[in-house]
């Protein structure tokens, strides 16, 4: 350490000289390739309070902080991802630059604070075995920067970029396409409820995702046949369809409308059938745990090579303890982690759906599952329909219960509407493209044209279609029935008991706990409806 620092001395002292200014050009041959003690890797496999200080390297960080002030003359190399760079400048140039040296330095420093910080977060955990007050623990995290992002939520929020959290990798990795900062945002919300579905259900999985909240989400179940021709879906083209392919394309048509341009998740490998579905749909991107070639190559080409297709990284786990920075304060809280499965659908509060008479159907466990699951990563206040094991209907970020109920409802009601006799029925002209014929389909269903919008709506059919009143959706929709609805908190009341029954709700899934669970209870009774209390609050922001 000594020698390090009398050589930078007797550099600085040359350097006034004026043939040693030119610093960028100068050949310095002194290197140090240093690597600390590996404490942390001792903390993770359970070692005891004195072997961990033991690990706590002293002299190392030392050098390497010396090594890297002195970056005028020396160059300090702390990564075996540098080596390649490192090569090359020697061979180029018989020395390192300046540039280099600073590059490293920089590396250097963030090593160090990274590495302090991981025995600093350690020892604030550690008990005092004294009756003395605890100190305030102090928290440090060390954030990699991984790569630049275009902007932020919108074009003037720049810089944005994204950064890994200490020595851990990121959840994915990009093979295709330039992601942006709401991609990701949907990417890794998506991935992770399709992971769980996944765990949860034993079944392939799916998600849709549009501004951090899931327009659909489903596992595969076969279609019906009615499903099939509401979906367009050919008896050529079903035949073909995998359990991946099957749940993307049910996630897909919850609410077709609101998936255009989506990011799309899968928890099981990427097959060509599923790719299949994708090429033909507008959307942005995808997550999924891998792609078989055949199902890379068609992604890679679609969006002219833009699609975004990244991988998730096998075996991730993230840190039970996440971070948000907002306004100049630092939110912290365990993360999320409860995995809702059927062990959460026991406590049966109503008189239907009780052991006594019958339970649950595998079914109706199984869209519960589903609902609850999705509005776990849907932005509160939210509420979901199933049926069939896909979501019908998202109603979230509404600041009241029941509005939410109203806006999912509708949805569920255009979902199911789009099976209509009259629906099925419409006779498009040649050339109509796929996505105009899902909203000329929806728009029949709303009905409420405005003049203008009428003539542009009628000019995409050979003959103009006979209205769809409301008389004859009213009939349709009684028969529609076994619908679940699940609740991401307490009902506070019983309004929305009462509008979920207009919409064959006969499953109900909420946390409980509210002053008037009571009435809330009577009215699934009046119903004959049968409602669960999980007793975990799903709330997500």
């Amino acid at each position: 350490l000594g020698d390090i620092k009398y050589f930078s001395a007797n550099v600085q002292i040359l350097s006034s000289a004026p043939h040693y200014r030119n610093h960028n050009h100068a050949i310095f041959l002194l290197l140090l390739l240093l690597n600390l003690k590996h404490q942390k890797a001792t903390v993770a496999k359970g070692g005891s309070f004195e072997q961990c200080i033991e690990n706590i390297d002293i002299g190392g960080p030392s050098m390497l902080r010396s090594t890297a002030k002195n970056h005028i003359s020396t160059t300090i190399v702390t990564a075996p991802s540098q080596y390649p760079l490192l090569q090359a400048t020697l061979e180029k140039h018989g020395g390192t630059t300046l540039s280099i040296r600073k590059q490293f330095a920089c590396a250097a420093f963030a090593l160090s604070a990274s590495y302090d910080s991981a025995i600093a977060n350690w020892f604030s955990q550690q008990p005092l075995g004294t009756e003395e007050e605890a100190p305030k623990p102090v928290v440090t995290r060390v954030y990699n920067h991984e790569f630049p992002l275009k902007y932020g939520c919108n074009p003037h929020q720049k810089p944005a970029s994204i950064s890994s959290v200490g020595a851990k990798p990121l959840p994915f990795q990009i093979l295709n396409g330039v992601p942006g900062y709401i991609n990701l945002l949907d990417a890794v919300n998506a991935y992770q409820l399709v992971k769980e579905l996944r765990e949860a259900t034993d079944l392939p999985a799916a998600s849709s995702f549009k501004h951090v909240s899931p327009a659909g989400a489903a596992v595969a179940v076969p279609l019906t046949d009615v499903e099939k021709q509401a979906y367009e879906i050919t008896a050529e083209k079903s035949a073909t369809l995998t359990p991946v392919a099957l749940a993307y394309l049910r996630a897909r048509n919850a609410d077709p409308m609101c998936s255009f341009g989506d990011f799309a998740a899968v928890s099981d490998i990427v097959d060509e059938p599923t790719a299949k579905i994708l090429k033909v749909e507008v959307s942005d991107g995808i997550v999924a745990p891998g792609y078989t070639p055949e199902a890379l190559a068609i992604l890679k080409k679609k969006k002219g090579g833009k699609f975004i297709v990244l991988e998730a990284t096998k075996d991730y786990v993230p840190e039970e303890r996440e971070y948000r920075e907002v306004y100049g304060m630092t939110f912290s809280q365990k993360r999320n982690d409860v995995l809702i499965t059927k062990d959460h659908m026991t406590n049966v509060v109503t008189q239907n759906g009780s052991s006594d008479k019958g339970g649950m159907s595998d079914s109706a466990v199984r869209d519960m599952i589903v609902s609850s699951i999705c509005i776990k990563y849907t932005q509160s206040n939210s509420v979901g329909f199933a049926k069939n094991g896909m979501m019908v209907g998202v109603g979230a970020g509404q600041q009241s219960r029941v509005d939410c109920v109203k806006l999912a409802s509708k949805k569920v009601h255009t979902w199911f509407l789009r099976q209509h006799p009259k629906v099925l029925g419409l006779k498009f002209k040649e050339g109509v493209k796929r996505q105009d014929r899902v909203n000329a389909r929806v728009r029949y269903i709303e009905g409420d044209f405005t003049p203008e919008e009428r003539v542009r709506w009628e000019a995409q059919f050979d003959s103009v279609p006979e209205s769809l009143s409301a008389e004859e959706k009213d009939a349709f929709m009684k028969t529609l029935e076994d619908v679940t609805l699940t609740s991401d908190a307490f009902f506070p009341f019983r309004d929305s008991i009462d509008h979920a029954s207009k919409t064959g709700v006969k499953y109900v899934v909420q946390p409980g706990g509210s002053v008037l669970d009571g009435e809330v209870t009577k009215a699934c009774d009046e119903y004959g409806m049968a409602m669960c209390h999980t007793g975990v609050r799903l709330f997500h922001h």
